[in-house]
């Protein structure tokens, strides 16, 4: 048995870099790109809500396009700016083929419609290239350039194969034009701003920035093309007369369509989607204006995909919402509809769903002839999640950092965002936690210095410049002394301020400094690593800029640097030279190298329960589980599909920890396996004082793990003296082991079969799984209250 365990992951948001990464496919399913991976999400039958089926992570740099298969709803393709291309297989959770090298990077992708198994890519101004999949061998085999789709005068924005006219493509450029081809005819037409002026000069003459930002052929007509351009919006081009059939007026000067969508279940029918405000419009193409608009959130439109199957409207007409309230509010953005239609106009609301990106990172699918949701994953993290720390008064309550320049605070019994910081602070490396109850973040920036976020006031309440322009990568608030605060910078210092901006120290290092550590056993003494292969300790009191003592042994960089919370001068760092030291600061020596890392190491966390347990994160995307005992590897995993920064864990559930990466994904672990002899003794009622044992107990890698932390000895308090039901022992306990969520929503259901009333439980209650005759009780009042309402 694994002694590892994911339990949960918190799925990045859908990236806002390149347009075509969201798709549909026909057996109710859909996807979305973050920066590294593809998250697939399939209905589910039996609950009738769409779940997480699969994560599909094989690229290594940001995915430019995905496509699912319009013959196999098994098959999805992605490309990206490593340069390849693969083919996914989502029944078999495996690579079908990979191209490795398409010579740039694809801006957007298509399978042939009338050849199953081909691809066709484009980059810049072309050609257009088809790959026969199939073919297997050599990785550039059964890849073929299309002569009739080359020679463009304009970089291509986005390209769309007519799923009725055999080899007819439109191709939408950065200039503004449109380019008409057919496969096997070298003759192709362009289309540049086919509406002259009064003036006699075209368009394009007049507008240099005007890219086509999507195209779509009317799935009614052989010729008729739905063309959404940045400034001169939208337009029914007949690309056979080369000429504007139809203008479409939008309500203000300012309002951009950034996607669009036709709706076959109303003939002539299409929505789009606005760039600046999430509003949705639905329109005719006999008419200029629309004829409806719903707000659906306060970000812009991302990307907006057609979603109709038969299949999918009945299984959703029961389907619940990942939200309590028809209008959902969201950390920073409000998800509600707002309805506005046409004066002197019936409107009857499409049949179908429309899938809906945000720039927010947000994503939905929309029920537009309910007007309402029926699945919103609202932001999360589109790009590299660099840390990660659970609240020091509260386990349920996560934080974040990114490179996307934001924090967000996490429920992770819902694993929703409960707030988000403002943004627009570019690179955040690192964050800590201010200590007890005070509702503050400290937070290091790469180009913005170091800022304390107020998340009751939601606003930053302080900024800290003392590293000037270079990177801080580290920043650590003292839990034993709230007011000060240390953090570690590229411009060779570490310095401690307090939190009004009073700097007491700037220590200075050879080199850049990556990681600083406050000791949980003294307030005074700073751990921090360097450039230059060394550890270092300082203590506070001595009002010197000398380390007290310097540990080296590192053949490379230091990165991380973390004090034991339990054994007093012990000190762990991890190293670009792939290995994790253990120092002991009374021995001055490393008594520990822990090897085993193909990459850099760069999370470091000790557990707060065992005081030999420690975990590590690498490039090498894995998560190592040690027993510094005697520096063996108890465990291994790589579920992460790149780089592991972060790592946290909570006094309070001192076996679940989570983990934050690369790949912008947070995964909950479960690290119950070790403890399971711990668990067996508390059911079979052996006294607890046998298994919490002191903090300096003599440690022995083949004896019976014991609890060191403050959080079991006071369980031991609270038991006092044995007065406490078994009951009460076991919830205890149960909470303490067990991942979040689970353990409280069983001992409800307990509290209810001993007779506890429904008025009588908790909120969360509500939120978990019902006993049976609440589910009763609960479909009785809905049947009362529908009869009432039809007399």
């Amino acid at each position: 048995m694994s002694i590892i365990k994911q339990v949960s992951l918190l799925s990045a948001g859908c990236q806002p870099w390149y347009r075509d990464v969201c798709d549909c496919s026909r057996d109710c399913s859909f996807a979305y790109s973050s920066t590294l991976a593809t998250y697939i999400y399939k209905l589910d039958d039996q609950y009738r809500r769409f779940k997480l089926d699969s994560v599909i992570c094989e690229h290594r740099k940001t995915i430019s396009a995905i496509a699912w298969n319009p013959h196999d709803s098994n098959l999805i393709a992605s490309s990206s700016a490593d340069h390849t291309i693969i083919v996914y297989n989502v029944a078999q959770q495996k690579v079908e083929a990979k191209l490795e090298d398409t010579k740039g990077v694809p801006c957007c992708i298509g399978w042939c419609p009338f050849s199953p198994d081909t691809l066709a890519f484009i980059q810049d101004r072309g050609p257009l290239f088809l790959w026969k999949y199939s073919l297997q061998g050599d990785s550039n085999t059964g890849v073929q350039p299309c002569k009739d789709c080359a020679g463009f005068n304009s970089a291509v924005t986005v390209f769309r194969y007519h799923h009725k006219s055999f080899g007819k493509i439109a191709f939408g450029h950065t200039d503004g034009s449109i380019s008409i081809c057919v496969q096997g005819i070298k003759s192709q037409k362009h289309i540049l701003y086919p509406d002259e002026r009064k003036d006699g000069s075209s368009s394009a003459e007049q507008d240099h920035q005007n890219p086509v930002h999507n195209l779509l052929w009317d799935p009614l007509s052989s010729d008729y093309l739905l063309v959404a351009n940045f400034k001169h919006g939208l337009r029914l081009v007949d690309t056979q007369a080369l000429t504007v059939i139809m203008t479409f007026t939008l309500p203000s000067i300012a309002a951009r369509i950034s996607t669009l969508a036709w709706m076959s279940s109303g003939p002539g029918m299409f929505i789009t989607g606005d760039m600046n405000v999430g509003i949705l419009r639905v329109w005719t193409v006999a008419r200029s204006s629309p004829l409806h608009s719903l707000k659906l959130k306060k970000t812009g439109f991302h990307s907006l995909i057609a979603f109709e199957s038969d299949q999918l409207s009945q299984a959703c007409s029961s389907a619940k919402v990942n939200s309590k309230k028809t209008d959902y509010i969201s950390s920073t953005s409000e998800v509600c509809t707002k309805q506005a239609t046409a004066a002197g106009v019936t409107y009857t609301p499409p049949t179908g769903h429309a899938l809906c990106a945000f720039s927010d990172g947000g994503v939905g699918l929309y029920d537009l002839g309910k007007q309402k949701w029926v699945f919103l994953r609202d932001q999360g993290h589109i790009e590299t999640i660099f840390d990660c720390k659970f609240k020091p008064d509260n386990s349920d309550l996560l934080a974040t950092a990114s490179f996307d320049g934001t924090i967000k605070v996490w429920d992770v019994n819902t694993m929703e965002a409960v707030h988000t910081s403002s943004g627009n602070e570019g690179i955040i490396y690192h964050l800590s936690w201010a200590p007890a109850d005070l509702n503050c973040i400290a937070a290091a920036t790469a180009r913005s210095g170091c800022f304390i976020w107020d998340i009751g006031k939601g606003k930053i309440i302080k900024r800290f410049l003392e590293h000037g322009k270079s990177s801080v990568y580290c920043i650590a608030w003292n839990q034993k002394e709230s007011q000060r605060i240390a953090s570690a910078g590229g411009d060779n210092s570490c310095v401690v301020r307090l939190v009004d901006g009073t700097v007491i120290a700037k220590l200075k290092h050879p080199a850049a400094v990556f990681g600083c550590d406050w000791s949980e056993h003294n307030k005074d003494m700073l751990a921090t690593s360097c450039d230059d292969k060394i550890v270092r300790v300082f203590y506070m009191l001595a009002n010197s800029e000398h380390a007290l003592k310097v540990f080296s042994g590192h053949t490379a960089k230091v990165f991380s640097v973390r004090w034991s919370p339990l054994k007093d001068g012990i000190i762990c760092s991890g190293s670009d030279d792939m290995t994790v030291r253990v120092w002991d600061y009374t021995q001055e020596a490393c008594v520990q190298v822990l090897r085993g890392h193909t990459g850099p190491v760069r999370g470091l966390l000790w557990n707060p329960e065992l005081p030999h347990l420690l975990i590590s994160g690498s490039w090498d995307f894995s998560i190592r589980i040690w027993d510094t005992r005697d520096g063996s590897c108890l465990g291994e995993v790589k579920d992460h599909a790149a780089d592991v920064y972060g790592l946290t864990c909570h006094p309070a559930r001192p076996m679940i920890m989570a983990s934050a990466s690369r790949d912008s994904t947070v995964r909950i672990w479960s690290l119950c396996p070790l403890v399971s002899s711990l668990e067996i003794s508390i059911l079979a009622g052996k006294p607890l004082r046998e298994l919490i044992a002191s903090s300096d107990a003599p440690l022995s890698a083949d004896s019976m793990p014991l609890l060191h932390g403050t959080r079991s000895k006071a369980l031991l308090l609270q038991r006092g003296n044995d007065n406490d039901s078994k009951q009460k022992l076991l919830q205890r306990f149960s909470q303490f082991f067990t991942a979040p969520g689970g353990a409280t929503n069983l001992w409800n259901l307990v509290d209810v079969i001993r007779g506890k009333a429904m008025a009588d439980m908790p909120e969360s209650y509500s939120k978990g799984i019902l006993h049976i005759k609440h589910l009763i009780d609960s479909k009785t009042v809905c049947i009362i209250i529908a009869n009432n309402t039809l007399k």
